[in-house]
């Protein structure tokens, strides 16, 4: 097969003075594997709770428990990544998200081996809702019945991020509250409070 008659990319056939460009797939085709990629699915606390567990496995360990940036493998060493909460990342298409995981970004590697389709948006949702917990406000009751948080608040930004690295399940029930409105069993004793801007950033 190797000395069998053929044309190979680049090489001058006889018929032609020019040059032969590398052959083209015919149009439609598609690779063998291929799978169209799953649509976003609605938002619903099914979907958040599968989303923290998959972003509990494979995100927190660099993004950490809240998405700040400061997992476990970041204070061994490792370059941080970028906060969820900066106004870029909370103004970025849902798709950026969906391809970082999907293709890796800068010292990331991709996660497309690893992550299903359908559990990347389902990460990406819970995204959404920790973004989304960090806005609302906590009512006056749920405030005073949790010192420990008011002391946080008073002692300034550095505590603040501390007291959520220490207590990620707070700031996960926040985050299945303000994607549900508040209406998980579980999430009572914080009574939390969306607008609608904010409700629609979750879609």
């Amino acid at each position: 097969m190797a000395n069998q008659p053929k044309v190979n990319p680049y090489e001058v056939y006889r018929t032609s003075p020019e040059p032969l460009s590398p052959m083209q797939a015919p149009p439609g085709t598609i690779a063998r594997d291929y799978a169209p990629e799953p649509p976003p699915p609605p938002v619903t606390l099914a979907l958040l709770e599968r989303g923290r567990e998959r972003f509990d496995i494979y995100c927190a360990v660099c993004h950490g428990p809240t998405g700040y940036g400061d997992g476990m493998v970041v204070q061994r060493g490792f370059p941080a990544p970028p906060s969820y909460h900066i106004d870029r990342l909370r103004k970025a298409p849902i798709q950026h998200f969906y391809d970082v995981i999907t293709n890796g970004y800068g010292v990331m590697f991709s996660y497309a081996q690893r992550v299903a389709p359908a559990d990347r948006w389902a990460i990406i949702a819970y995204i959404r809702a920790l973004q989304a917990a960090e806005e609302v406000e906590v009512s006056p009751r749920s405030a005073t019945g949790s010192p420990g948080r008011s002391a946080d608040s008073a002692a300034g930004p550095a505590s603040s991020t501390a007291g959520r690295a220490a207590d990620p399940s707070m700031t996960s029930a926040r985050a299945r509250a303000a994607a549900t409105g508040g209406s998980d069993a579980e999430t009572a004793p914080t009574v939390l409070t969306l607008t609608a801007a904010e409700r629609a950033a979750l879609k």
